[in-house]
């Protein structure tokens, strides 16, 4: 058989692995890129397969990073079936035709620009009803149970413990009569994550193809989690500000909910001011999700089954409200006493949260709260990493609000519980593949799984191949051929890379002019930029 890496390889998003045998052609996983424009120019790529000779594909869990590019393979002529759990299929049956309503917004807002400046109108990745249609594909599969997808495949799916319905995937493939077998890790779960039983033990597997997102980090405050958001908000509240908190619409928001309503008597005294002001979950894909959270219980772990067996609603508390409309969004901004706004994108690219960050980030006594991974070259990776000011619906905001992390509320396993995870195989695998994170990361973890267990370990490049049987893995030697769009995609990222360091040349500058600095080389710079200024002019015509 044969595996190639065509998303997730050296960087977070995208998860996408085709794997090739003698009768069929497989995904796992399609999905979307996010973060640079480099990354999200990839989702317009055209597959570097024949869709229509793809059998099936195997979806981890709906996250749209694993997902968001399912709608597309559907447009382009996939007909197969998809494979995933029952709570991913009703999951997926939300957040895709929302993911579709975004590329419909964000393609109008392009070509609105490109109108007015007399060139041809872009089409969506794909449109809300391609997201509706494609729900027709997918089949679910019981945790635990066995099922034979061809005379070739056999497949399991086992809890991950990552977000509701999320999966890890053991593949059994037979060739010539040898069986190998494939462990696919999905994105692994934080263990005691609130709602979700912790990620199912493994043990064995020929390979394993495992994601790497805090390889290299643990998450310090995964024990005081909860008394940590309680100190963030009350401050927030004492400062008279509002606390905005940048929530994955399916996963941390349920969890936030549920460790509120579980906490109420073991902080009492602390979660009074909390509880005395509103709480708006503003996402109506987290209002539909947390329905769906409601009607898939046996996803729940024992102390979650038992509040709903007691009569309890863990998914609800004195104060929490939804808004479901664009107009109770907005007004939500006007109010002038102090509210908690949990709000989706997670990262900050898109949906109501930028709405509230406008109105919050130039606010000293407010508090930006973000308690999920940010990937690179998004929004809210910016702010966690200090900047001062951001553009937001073609308007620079300077940030004066608090910004704060809470790690601990990640649904990502940590570097221990990772490694962890790996100690429990009994038959070692031969190879791991390491995907699904940061290049610096992908290092560590790698030299870390070496020493501890002596397993070889392999970070795949972007489109790279592995012939695999039950003894070996080989790369392969074909290496696909250097596309216009990968070309154009270099220079998206040389231009990227321009970018921040204008930027950062831009805030020295200032600086330098705020203690008042007389110097030469200022005069110097200013005649090397106007060189690049006509060398760009000449690029651009």
């Amino acid at each position: 058989m044969k595996i190639t890496f065509l998303g997730a390889a050296k960087t977070v998003t995208g998860s996408c692995y085709l794997v090739e045998t003698k009768s069929c052609k497989f995904l796992i996983d399609c999905g979307m890129f996010q973060g640079h424009s480099k990354e999200i120019s990839m989702n317009q790529a055209p597959f570097p397969f024949n869709v229509s000779e793809l059998s099936f594909i195997l979806l981890t869990h709906a996250h749209i990073d694993h997902s968001g590019r399912i709608p597309k393979i559907y447009k382009d002529g996939f007909n197969g079936a998809v494979y995933a759990t029952k709570a991913t299929c009703d999951l997926c049956s939300i957040m895709l035709p929302d993911s579709g309503h975004i590329q419909e917004m964000e393609a109008d807002w392009v070509n609105r620009k490109r109108e007015r400046a007399g060139k041809h109108i872009i089409e969506p990745l794909y449109t809300f009803q391609d997201a509706l249609d494609c729900i027709k594909l997918f089949s679910s599969i019981k945790y635990g149970e066995a099922i034979k997808i061809n005379d070739e495949v056999k497949v399991r799916f086992n809890d991950a413990g990552h977000i509701l319905g999320s999966a890890m995937i053991e593949v059994w493939i037979t060739e010539k009569g040898e069986e190998t077998k494939l462990v696919f890790s999905g994105d692994i779960g934080n263990r005691d994550i609130p709602i979700l039983r912790d990620p199912s033990i493994i043990d064995s597997a020929d390979y394993v193809i495992m994601e790497s997102t805090y390889g290299d980090r643990l998450h310090e405050d995964k024990t005081d989690k909860v008394n940590k958001f309680i100190d963030i908000v009350n401050e927030t509240i004492e400062r008279g500000g509002n606390v905005v908190i940048p929530s994955f619409a399916v996963g941390r928001t349920q969890e936030i909910i549920y460790d509120i309503h579980k906490q109420r008597e073991k902080f009492e005294g602390k979660l009074e001011k909390l509880l005395s002001i509103p709480v708006f979950i503003d996402s109506p894909l987290a209002i539909s999700a947390t329905e769906i959270f409601r009607k898939n219980l046996d996803c729940y772990d024992e102390e979650a089954r038992k509040y709903i067996e007691d009569g309890d609603n863990p998914l609800d508390f004195p104060g929490l409200q939804f808004t479901k409309t664009p107009d109770e969004s907005k007004a939500l901004n006007d109010r002038t006493d102090s509210i908690i706004i949990i709000s989706a994108s997670g990262m900050c690219e898109a949906g109501r949260i930028k709405h509230h960050l406008k109105h919050n980030l130039w606010r000293k006594d407010s508090t930006i709260l973000f308690v999920g991974y940010q990937a690179i070259g998004t929004l809210g990776r910016s702010l966690t990493e200090g900047a001062k000011k951001v553009k937001l619906f073609g308007e620079d905001i300077t940030v004066k609000a608090k910004i704060e992390s809470i790690d601990g509320f990640s649904g990502h396993a940590d570097r221990d519980d990772l490694l962890a995870w790996v100690s429990k195989f009994n038959k070692k695998p031969k190879k791991i593949f390491i995907v699904h994170g940061e290049e610096d990361g992908m290092n560590t973890f790698s030299k870390l799984i070496n020493e501890k267990f002596g397993i070889e370990t392999v970070i795949p490049d972007m489109n790279s191949s592995f012939v695999i049987n039950a003894n070996h893995a080989i790369e392969s030697m074909e290496k696909p051929e250097v596309s216009y769009q990968f070309k154009r995609l270099a220079i998206i990222d040389m231009l990227e890379t321009l970018k921040d360091e204008f930027n950062e040349l831009s805030e020295i500058l200032k600086a330098d002019l705020k203690d008042e600095k007389e110097d030469i080389e200022i005069d110097e710079l200013r005649i090397k930029l106007k060189n690049l200024e006509r060398q760009m002019v000449d690029v651009l015509r």
